[in-house]
């Protein structure tokens, strides 16, 4: 039998406080394994007072996580990252099962998530403030940086560990403790996450989840006592957890989504090319923010690569994400299938042409899986709709243009600045392509990198603030300004001194 359908549903609950807790109203969801369309598991349907529960948990562990020094922080932190390492094939093999990605991709997620604690680790004993050299020399004037507190943390499905350990670890580093909402199509990963942490000795209630739907994670924006929320999702969530965070003046970090252009000129190396456009959109069946799905391609070579995508496209392996010969998994969930539809049917209304793909492509032995085609599109309008908005599928638009005008153009010519890939040979163009380029990251002859000590972001409405990076401390920690009058003189309170 299939092991993508050979078991029986796993049993969560939320994990606050150290313990196992069960939804207070006793509701439960489910989320369902997408390569087989099977129940995958059950899980508590949090709401506000279960978020109530977990936060308060949080503050409570918040007084004890700050008077742990911050070297002992970081190296609890540590052992976390080494626990997780040892459970890697553990909890790529959960990823796999609820969000259809291959099993070696989150495998591999799982073992570089380390980096992100070892590295932050490292950081949590080298927060300094500054002594402020003022005019008045009796003064010390001096700065510390502080923990906000509480810090909710609401991911996505699409890496659902990576991304909320980018949040997690820059938190836990400056001091602040966690409540973590993940998505509810892959709530599991985190759970078992989490209480690997407190095995190693991260105290009880620094990191608790709490699994639910749209309206738990509205209860965690909305909780006075969440002091900042970090949020990774689409940009029309993004919109309403900004809304909600502002509107009791509360932080927020938010990395949304993207409409990445992969900018191919025709000096650049197209074997290379290739590489990069194919594993810019079609790597992870498109369900990462920052997937270059609009490939703008100087016209001389239009043709050529577009053969040369076409023939790379129809020759890779739907299936199994758990096979290791497989290359292209399903997509999420039955909304992201029906998305990727209907979003291509527009843009053929609209004067697209398919060039390949286009349609569900499941393979014999899985009908029920949510499995679409690579597709690719030509004769794309700029302003259509498919070149204005994620689609968040292996879906790429194909456009040409003329020369680096008419490419910056387009490619600054959306309402997203996630990420652009140059390819060309000449060093000169990629430098002034950079510079114009309206993107929190820009890859020059590469595509789809990224690590914890280079910062990632987006311009425009594809986020605000910075995750990765040194940048991403500063997300999770306020200022204080302390003076101190070090003289004995009496200051007569009706006299100004200057």
């Amino acid at each position: 039998m299939n092991e993508a359908v050979a078991r029986e549903p796993e049993t969560y609950t939320h994990w606050i406080g150290g313990a196992a807790q069960s939804a207070s109203s006793g509701k439960t969801f489910d989320t369902y394994n997408p390569t087989s369309g099977d129940v995958w598991g059950h899980f508590a349907l949090g709401n506000a007072d279960d978020v109530s529960d977990a936060v308060q948990a949080a503050r409570d562990a918040f007084v004890k996580w700050r008077e742990i020094s911050p070297t002992r922080r970081g190296r609890l932190m540590m052992r976390w990252a080494d626990a997780i390492n040892e459970n890697a094939e553990k909890i790529g093999r959960i990823e796999t099962a609820q969000n259809g990605k291959l099993l070696n991709e989150m495998i591999l997620q799982a073992r570089i998530v380390p980096d992100w604690l070892y590295y932050y680790g490292g950081l949590a004993d080298k927060i300094e403030g500054r002594v402020i050299p003022i005019d008045r020399t009796s003064v010390l004037n001096y700065t510390l940086r502080e923990p906000l507190g509480v810090v909710g943390v609401i991911m996505p499905w699409n890496s659902p560990l990576f991304l909320t350990v980018m949040a997690v670890a820059p938190a836990l580093a400056a001091g602040n403790t966690v409540v973590i909402k993940p998505s509810e199509v892959t709530p599991a990963s985190m759970i078992e996450a989490v209480r690997i942490a407190e095995e190693i000795g991260i105290p009880r209630g620094v990191l608790n989840v709490v699994t639910g739907d749209r309206t738990t994670g509205e209860a965690l924006i909305d909780n006075p006592d969440v002091a900042k929320v970090a949020f990774t999702g689409g940009v029309e969530a993004g919109r309403a957890v900004g809304v909600r965070a502002a509107a009791r003046l509360a932080r927020a970090t938010l990395e949304l989504g993207g409409k990445s252009a992969n900018i191919v000129f025709p000096d650049a190396d197209l074997k290379q090319a290739e590489a990069g456009l194919l594993a810019g959109i079609f790597a992870a069946a498109g369900q990462t923010c920052v997937a270059g799905s609009r490939a703008l391609v100087h016209r001389s070579i239009h043709d050529d690569v577009m053969e040369m995508l076409s023939r790379r496209a129809a020759a890779i392996k739907i299936g199994d994400p758990l096979e290791a010969d497989t290359q292209m998994g399903p997509v999420a969930t039955r909304q992201q299938l029906e998305k990727d539809e209907s979003m291509v049917a527009r843009a053929v209304s609209e004067g697209a042409e398919i060039v390949y793909g286009g349609h569900r492509a499941n393979p014999a032995t899985l009908p029920n899986g949510f499995f679409f085609s690579p597709t690719i599109l030509t004769k794309v309008e700029p302003t259509s709709f498919i070149a204005q908005n994620e689609v968040f599928g292996p879906v790429l638009s194909v456009i040409p243009f003329e020369d680096e005008e008419e490419a910056i153009s387009l490619a600054n010519g959306t309402p997203f600045g996630l990420a652009a890939g140059v390819w060309t040979l000449d060093i000169r163009r990629a430098h002034r392509m950079a510079r114009r380029l309206q993107a929190g990251t820009v890859w020059v002859n590469m595509y789809r990198a990224m690590t914890f000590n280079s910062p990632f972001g987006g311009y425009k409405a594809s986020g605000t603030g910075r995750q990765n990076g040194i940048e991403a401390m500063d997300e999770y920690l306020q200022t204080k300004s302390v003076w101190c009058e070090l003289s004995d003189d009496v200051q007569d309170p009706f006299v100004m001194r200057s």
